[in-house]
């Protein structure tokens, strides 16, 4: 299974990624498509549109327990009042971790990701080993990201489609009753987001 950090070289790439940069190749060479606007659509959908996002709706979450109601009732529509809305995120629900229950998001028929509130899906969360093992061992591939959780601890694990995307609301870290909303989003990672990973101590943001 691919490691779970992104600094991937081009021989490394599975074979859709592959196909797409020959297409891009192809399509530079012939003047039909400018490779700096491409850069600016990965840049927005990596550092704007997401995962930022998804961290603010957590640390709101956070920080107001009405808006945490809302965003468990109808996800949907509590991402849609931060203008958060688009792409593969129509249809949203927010899963929360608690002390005994950790959520795990996987998609295991294609990769239907959430791009609104999360950016990008990363190499991982596509590839097929992920999808096949993180619904047979989640416990396993877990481990494969260094997060080894109590043997007590519930692993659940939600099957995105293309109907309906996840969002994982991590547990807040001890330690934060001082922090605002904006400092508290910055404890929020995009693998929190998805179940492969903690939510940030303050000293390690």
């Amino acid at each position: 299974m691919p490691h779970h950090h992104d600094d991937h070289h081009d021989n490394e790439l599975d074979p859709m990624a592959a196909r797409v940069r020959a297409l891009e190749t192809i399509l530079t060479e012939k003047g039909l498509i400018d490779p700096r606007a491409i850069d600016v659509i990965v840049d927005t959908y990596e550092t704007k549109i997401g995962p930022r996002n998804g961290a603010k709706v957590v640390a709101k979450a956070w920080s107001d327990p009405e808006y945490a109601d809302w965003l468990k009732r109808d996800a949907t529509a509590a991402i849609e009042s931060l203008s958060y809305t688009g792409r593969q995120g129509e249809h949203m629900q927010a899963v929360f971790n608690t002390p005994d229950t950790h959520n795990l998001v996987v998609c295991t028929l294609c990769s239907c990701y959430p791009w609104s509130v999360l950016g990008l899906p990363p190499v991982w969360y596509k590839s097929p080993p992920y999808r096949s093992k993180a619904v047979i061992d989640p416990r396993g591939v877990l481990a494969e990201f260094d997060l080894i959780l109590p043997k007590t601890t519930r692993i659940r694990v939600w099957d995105s489609t293309a109907e309906l995307r996840y969002l994982v609301v991590p547990l807040r870290p001890a330690g934060t009753d001082s922090l605002s909303e904006e400092q508290l989003a910055e404890l929020v990672t995009r693998d929190s987001m998805i179940g492969t990973g903690l939510a940030l101590e303050p000293e390690a943001a």
